[in-house]
């Protein structure tokens, strides 16, 4: 099969990065794959879509530094596809990174997937489930038992007395964002520095609040779950914890995060079964759960990363697995000949 990986920008990928991984994956078990980023599509006046796409050199790749390195040639070979010559196209970019520099990127990634969905090609995650997930609004969908207790607002006086209202504290993020940027800790309506906290994360939009859970101090656990399912292989789950360095909040990886095995027991996989029914409705095939003690404070529909790092810790490949959960969506669409839609297949 030909399929297509869509990101911010090649400049922008990291050896680390999942994407990367799971390109590598497709092209060790024989597929096509191409790039594509916001500025590389065509809507041509006979209604065809082109996509200007960067093809890697059909190769075994064994590291992913070497798979980095070519990714990254100027020289490398671009060419003019028809989309529907491509059978999947996973949506793998981050529009929080764009919606400052570039704010006509931001939802290139869902309005071009639709059109790509539109001409029979297999869009994952589906775009009209991410389009319902382009801030963390998204999450408040999800069932209450599992969200800690949140306000989103502008109002700074509505943030003051909701961290009045919580004597262990409130973080406060801006709704729109990733990757741990602009998260604060706020212990009480009286801190000194609450107009400038304010001020910093309230330049990016709405802001969200939520009360603080002490389980916090120990990390967060990223877990993930495919087909609505979590992701398995080898009897192992694809998780790990993310500890955050000594006075920091933020557990996240690239913020001086560190990556460390975890035990996955019953109360998260029951956490997870409360997530399955709402990311089977929307579509998510691959998502990354964040989890605190008994509570989940994101659920990352977009670019979940982590794959890489809980390879080097359990030496089990996931990629793999979500490779060939790919292949067998693509016959399963081929054989329907377009009577099931784009996101049913998508957790099927």
């Amino acid at each position: 099969m030909r399929l297509a990986f869509f990101v911010n920008s090649i400049e922008g990928e990291h050896p680390s990065y999942a994407t990367g991984l799971l390109a590598m994956a497709a092209l060790n078990r024989g597929h096509d794959v191409i790039y594509l980023t916001p500025g590389d599509f065509t809507l041509r006046p006979d209604d065809t879509l082109a996509v200007h796409a960067l093809v890697m050199p059909k190769q075994k790749y064994k590291k992913v530094e070497t798979f980095h390195a070519i990714l990254q040639e100027r020289q490398l070979q671009r060419e003019t596809i028809d989309i529907e010559e491509i059978d999947a196209l996973m949506l793998r970019n981050d529009p929080s990174l764009d919606q400052t520099a570039r704010p006509w990127a931001v939802h290139s990634g869902i309005l071009f997937g639709r059109l790509a969905e539109q001409r029979g090609v297999l869009v994952l995650n589906d775009p009209e489930g991410l389009a319902l997930a382009q801030n963390k609004l998204y999450f408040q969908s999800f069932p209450e038992i599992v969200r800690p207790t949140t306000l989103i607002s502008r109002n700074v006086e509505e943030i003051r007395a909701f961290a009045d209202a919580h004597p262990k504290g409130v973080i406060v993020k801006p709704l729109q964002g990733s990757g741990g940027k602009n998260v604060f800790k706020i212990g009480s309506s009286k801190e000194t520095n609450l107009n400038q906290i304010f001020e910093a994360i309230s330049i990016e939009g709405y802001l969200i609040a939520q009360a603080y859970l002490p389980a916090a101090k120990n990390g967060d656990i990223r877990f993930f779950m495919m087909n609505g399912e979590p992701l398995m292989r080898d009897g192992a789950y694809a998780a790990l914890r993310r500890v955050p360095a000594k006075g920091d909040l933020r557990s996240n990886i690239h913020a001086s995060g560190t990556a460390e095995a975890v035990e996955v027991n019953d109360d998260v996989l029951a956490l997870a079964e409360m997530m399955r029914p709402k990311l089977v409705e929307d579509g998510m095939f691959l998502v990354g759960l964040d989890i605190v003690g008994d509570k989940i404070l994101e659920v990352n529909v977009f670019s979940p990363g982590g794959l890489g790092h809980i390879r080097e810790l359990t030496n089990v490949d996931f990629t793999d697995t979500v490779i060939e959960a790919v292949e067998k969506k693509v016959t399963m669409q081929a054989a329907s000949a377009g009577m099931v839609s784009n996101r049913l297949l998508a957790t099927l």
